[in-house]
C-alpha cells in the first residue's frame, strides 16, 4: 500500500514538475527535507511584485503536490487541508530563512487529478495558494 501510494504521488510530482515548466517557472530543488518535514517542489519565476512596486521580481515558488486516483478519499484540491496549509507555511518560512532568501516567495499547490485506472483528468496549478 505505502509503495502504491508513493508511486502515486511520485508520478504526480513530475506531472507538476512538467506543467510548472510550461508555465514558466524554473525548478530549483524538489523534495527539500528538515526536521519539520518535506517540500515538494522549490521553483523560481519572474513576476510583478506589487508590494514592493517592482514589475519583474524574482519569486521564491514553495510547490505543494497534491495528487489522488478517484475520489473515494476526496479531489486532489480537498485534500489541501487547513491543516496542511499551517504546515506549509512553517516549512516555507524554515526554508527561506535557511536560503536566506532575499526576495518575494509564495507557495503554490498543484492539485493532479486522475481516475481509478490512473488516467490524467486535470492538473491545476493554484498560484498564492496558502496566505497569511
Amino acid at each position: 500500500m505505502q509503495d502504491g501510494r508513493r508511486a502515486l504521488g511520485t508520478r504526480g510530482e513530475l506531472i507538476a514538475v512538467r506543467a510548472l515548466q510550461e508555465a514558466g517557472l524554473r525548478i530549483v530543488e524538489r523534495n527539500w527535507r528538515c526536521r519539520a518535514g518535506e517540500l515538494d517542489i522549490i521553483a523560481e519565476e519572474c513576476a510583478p511584485d506589487f508590494s514592493r512596486g517592482a514589475s519583474d521580481s524574482r519569486w521564491l515558488v514553495v510547490v505543494e503536490v497534491r495528487t489522488r486516483r478517484g475520489h473515494g478519499y476526496g479531489s486532489a484540491l480537498q485534500s489541501f487541508t487547513h491543516g496542511k496549509q499551517k504546515k506549509l507555511r512553517r516549512l516555507a518560512t524554515i526554508y527561506v530563512q535557511e536560503t536566506k532568501w532575499p526576495g518575494p516567495w509564495r507557495i503554490d499547490a498543484v492539485a493532479v487529478q486522475m481516475d481509478r485506472s490512473g488516467k490524467l483528468i486535470s492538473v491545476e496549478h493554484i498560484r498564492h495558494a496558502v496566505t497569511g
